[in-house]
């Protein structure tokens, strides 16, 4: 099957990029690879510290699709050796590293969910232990050597911790080198990665020549979603993400939850719409916000989940916050014991991270029980006279009762 010409190619990989560098090598590398009739090689890094994926994490896999749709050799680098340095993108003080064995189950896991996205069958697995495991410590000392420490401290945070005296350690400078060994082991035609790995991306296309690749990678940098606060970066650690392996009922809620201002953002960054579709639902979020959210949710849960599914968590949401109704479909959690605390009930039942977080949520008035509010965090659930429904938060439901 020969390859799209180049314009068509350009079109579509050009568009939601924040930055490429330089563009003008992107064009030659495509038109080589036609006339060559040879795919180009597509490299993405991917971090096994943090398994868990969202949409944030989609905006890249997905341009990686693009590339495979177009015939080229999609590469997913599994950093399981860098990853026990730990990547200081963006970071105030030095990361804790990871051990093999749990970078190893961590990559699986993000391979696992990454296909949701990549074609399966297509997608090119290295992990990057198989060529740093084997480095020498002169071999290491030949490439610290091709990099001097003004050229690192050039880097945003490094430069933000050096000038306020935190401290950062040797073995931080010499991850960017670490990943940029990837590039010259794969010897790859381009880098996909957010914009907060520029730095890192042009660290390789520089040591990708100094190891004499005449024709270094090109740097695609994508856009960082905001999270559905529509402030900060995305992030499982500050709660203001949609996850991959959320349920349907959760991404639904989560979406309608983001401020109107990103909902043009969200459809542009985080679905499959394109051409007159896109624009079309662009306009309508400005037109009407909250239908355009419903529509959104309803395309991000199709995309992991399915239509039938999506149309089932808005019918939930609907009854749930439009008709005030307690949904139909809760779980039901089963103890051998006549009574449990509320607090125990939360952590065990609710998803929430500690018996502290439990109180704090009690407290502020977010917990109800058969549709009473509870303030007093000493609560018991009395299960002698049957079932209880609790309601922690605006959309988390689920059912205690006695075997």
């Amino acid at each position: 099957m020969p390859f799209p010409p180049l314009n068509e190619q350009l079109d579509l990989l050009t568009k939601n990029t924040a930055e490429i560098v330089p563009l003008i090598d992107l064009e030659k590398k495509i038109q080589h690879s036609i006339n060559t009739d040879a795919p180009l090689k597509i490299k993405l890094g991917a971090d096994p510290s943090r398994p868990d994926l969202h949409l944030g994490h989609a905006v890249v896999l997905r341009k990686l699709r693009e590339f495979q749709e177009l015939g080229h050799t999609a590469i997913l680098i599994i950093g399981d050796f860098t990853a026990m340095i730990g990547d200081p993108s963006g970071k105030s003080k030095t990361r804790p590293s990871l051990s093999e064995a749990e970078t190893r189950s961590n990559g699986k896991t993000y391979f696992d969910q990454a296909s949701k996205i990549l074609d399966r069958e297509k997608t090119v697995i290295r992990y990057n232990s198989e060529w740093l495991g084997k480095m020498n410590f002169s071999e290491v000392i030949r490439l610290a050597s091709k990099y001097t420490v003004a050229q690192m401290l050039v880097r945003d945070d490094f430069e933000k911790r050096y000038k306020s005296q935190e401290p950062i350690s040797i073995h931080e400078l010499l991850y960017p080198l670490a990943q940029a060994m990837d590039s010259v082991e794969l010897q790859n035609d381009v880098e996909l990665g957010g914009t907060d790995q520029k730095f890192n991306l042009l660290v390789a296309r520089d040591i990708q020549r100094e190891f004499g690749i005449a024709f270094p990678q090109v740097c695609m940098m994508m856009p960082i979603l905001e999270g559905t606060d529509g402030v900060q970066k995305m992030s499982k650690s500050l709660d203001n993400y949609i996850g991959f392996n959320d349920t349907p009922a959760e991404m639904f809620g989560r979406t309608m939850s983001i401020p109107d201002a990103m909902t043009r953002n969200y459809f542009k960054l985080a679905t499959l719409l394109r051409g007159d579709e896109l624009a079309s639902a662009i306009t309508s979020a400005t037109a009407n916000p909250r239908d355009a959210k419903r529509r959104l949710a309803r395309e991000i849960i199709s995309m992991y989940h399915s239509r039938e599914a999506a149309e089932a968590a808005q019918e939930s949401f609907d009854r749930l916050f439009i008709d005030k109704q307690t949904p139909t479909d809760i779980e039901t959690h089963t103890v051998t014991t006549e009574k449990i605390s509320l607090v125990d009930a939360l952590v065990q039942f609710g998803g929430l991270a500690s018996k502290s977080e439990a109180r704090r949520l009690i407290e502020q008035g977010g917990v109800s029980v058969d549709e009473e509010k509870i303030t007093d965090a000493k609560t018991e659930l009395i299960l002698s006279g049957g079932a209880k429904t609790v309601k922690a938060g605006k959309r988390k439901f689920f059912r205690v009762t006695k075997k």
